[in-house]
């Protein structure tokens, strides 16, 4: 009995291992909302990462996180790092893209508590005096984040916080 019980349970991990190859090689996570607020006025705050502190849903997980500024001031080449508790880890941020009231593009390294190299981007599309700002990140699935997806997805796990994130950004740019 217990040799056949060992034996499923070898064949469940194994099942599991072989499975997780299965899995898709990229990951994105993508929430919108729409915003009573003028495009100029959001893509300034997206655009900036000494504003980031004013509508990010970590900031608050770890008040005394320890941050800092590099490159350009804003727009292209502006550089953020973090350095937090367990709850927000510690990486790096950096704009590589922007275009003006429309869409900003950054690279995203996560160094604890994984590493992790994805991609954020904020976008912005105008209408009838709102505004509709979609943030999504991507990137690829390593072999072990494909494994944990099988018992909880990316979108799972930071979903809730860009819906935080983009509730608080709505919250600024509408004062």
């Amino acid at each position: 009995m217990a040799k056949k019980l060992l034996l499923g349970c070898v064949a469940l991990v194994a099942f599991l291992l072989i499975f997780a190859t299965t899995r898709p090689d990229n990951f994105r996570v993508e929430r919108s909302i729409v915003i009573k607020a003028d495009p100029a006025r959001i893509y300034a705050l997206l655009n900036d990462f000494h504003n980031f502190g004013s509508w990010s849903p970590w900031q608050k997980l770890d008040p005394g996180m320890k941050v800092s500024y590099a490159g350009a001031t804003n727009g292209k080449g502006a550089i953020y790092t973090w350095d937090g508790n367990d709850d927000v880890g510690s990486g790096r941020m950096e704009i590589l893209q922007t275009e003006p009231h429309s869409r900003v593009l950054v690279k995203l390294d996560f160094l604890k508590p994984f590493e992790g190299h994805n991609t954020s981007e904020y976008t912005l599309a105008s209408a009838s005096g709102n505004t509709t700002v979609t943030w999504a990140m991507y990137g690829p699935s390593p072999y072990v984040s494909k494994l944990m997806g099988i018992f909880v997805s990316m979108d799972s796990m930071i979903g809730k916080d860009f819906e935080r994130g983009l509730a608080n950004l709505k919250a600024v740019s509408e004062q």
